[in-house]
C-alpha cells in the first residue's frame, strides 16, 4: 500500500515538469484555481467587439467574463523603468521607452484609463482563478541588456504579487524567454517568431510553439508537438474556417481577436 502511494506521489510530482501537462489546480503559492477548459486566448483582451481599448484593464475583464483560457497582454519598460501594458512602442503617438511614466499619463484610452502599470494589470487579473494571463515581453530597439532588465523586473513583480500561477510568458525574443527560464525554470514560456523548429523549444524546455496561423499550414507540426508534449498556438487567427481547421488539427490553444466567433465554432462543433 505504501508503495502505491510512494509511485502515485511520484507521477504526480513529475508531471508537473512535463510541457504540454495541464496545470495542478493546487501550487506551492497556495493558489487553489481551475482555469477555463478551451482554446481560446483573447488577443489583447477582449476588445474587439465591444469596440474596447485594446490592453486595457477593460478588454482584459471582458475576457476574464466571456471565459476564456487566456488573456494576452503585452509589456513594455518606460524611460523611467515602469512597465507598462500597451501592444505598439507608442501610447496614442508618445514612444514608451523614450517616455516617463508620468509623462504617458497625460494620454488616456478612449474610455477614460490611462496605460495600465504591469502591477495594477496583475493585481486585476488575479483576482480570479479561471483566466490565465499571458504576458509578452516586448523586446525593445535599444539593446538586449535592457530588455534583459524589463524582463528581470517583470518576474520581480510577478513574484511580489504572488501572481506566479496565473501567468504564462510569450515573447519574439529567444533571449528574454530563454533568461525566464534560467531566473523561473517552472515557467511556461512559448516562442512567437515562428524561426525555430519543435526539438530547439523542447531541448531548451519550452512550454510550447506560438507561432503565426501560416507557419503551421506550412509544415507538420501537431504530430511531432503531440510526441515531445509542446504546445501549439497559433496567432492572430480571425476566421471561422482557420480556427476550424486548428481544432481538427487538435491545437491546444488559439489566440484571436474574435473569441466571441471562436466560442461559437467551438459550440457548432459540439465540443
Amino acid at each position: 500500500m505504501k508503495a502505491t502511494i510512494l509511485a502515485l506521489s511520484l507521477m504526480a510530482l513529475l508531471s508537473k515538469d512535463i510541457p504540454g501537462t495541464p496545470a495542478p489546480a493546487e501550487n506551492r503559492s497556495g493558489v487553489t484555481a481551475s482555469w477555463n477548459k478551451n482554446p481560446v486566448i483573447a488577443h489583447r483582451g477582449a476588445w474587439k467587439k465591444n469596440h474596447l481599448p485594446e490592453n486595457s484593464i477593460a478588454s482584459l475583464n471582458e475576457a476574464i467574463r466571456l471565459g476564456c483560457y487566456g488573456s494576452e497582454f503585452d509589456v513594455h519598460m518606460t524611460a523611467d523603468s515602469v512597465l507598462v501594458v500597451n501592444h505598439d512602442a507608442e501610447f496614442y503617438g508618445m514612444p514608451i521607452a523614450k517616455s516617463t511614466y508620468q509623462q504617458l499619463r497625460a494620454k488616456k484610452h478612449p474610455n477614460g484609463e490611462e496605460i495600465p502599470t504591469l502591477e495594477a494589470y496583475l493585481k486585476v487579473g488575479t483576482r480570479q482563478k479561471k483566466t490565465k494571463l499571458i504576458l509578452e515581453l516586448k523586446p525593445s530597439e535599444i539593446s538586449t541588456e535592457r530588455d534583459l532588465k524589463m524582463t528581470d523586473k517583470a518576474l520581480a513583480i510577478v513574484k511580489q504579487l504572488k501572481a506566479t500561477p496565473w501567468v504564462d510568458y510569450i515573447s519574439f525574443s529567444y533571449d528574454i524567454l530563454k533568461h525566464v527560464r534560467q531566473a523561473q525554470p517552472k515557467a511556461n514560456v512559448a516562442y512567437l517568431k515562428g524561426d525555430v523548429g519543435l526539438d530547439k523549444l523542447k531541448s531548451d524546455g519550452f512550454y510550447g510553439a506560438d507561432y503565426h496561423l501560416s507557419v503551421y499550414q506550412k509544415g507538420e507540426w501537431f504530430e511531432q508537438a503531440r510526441s515531445l508534449r509542446l504546445t501549439i498556438n497559433a496567432w492572430t487567427v480571425n476566421k471561422a474556417e482557420d480556427m476550424n481547421w486548428l481544432l481538427d488539427n487538435k491545437a491546444d490553444f488559439i489566440t484571436t481577436n474574435e473569441p466571441e466567433l471562436l466560442f461559437d465554432v467551438i459550440r457548432s462543433r459540439g465540443e
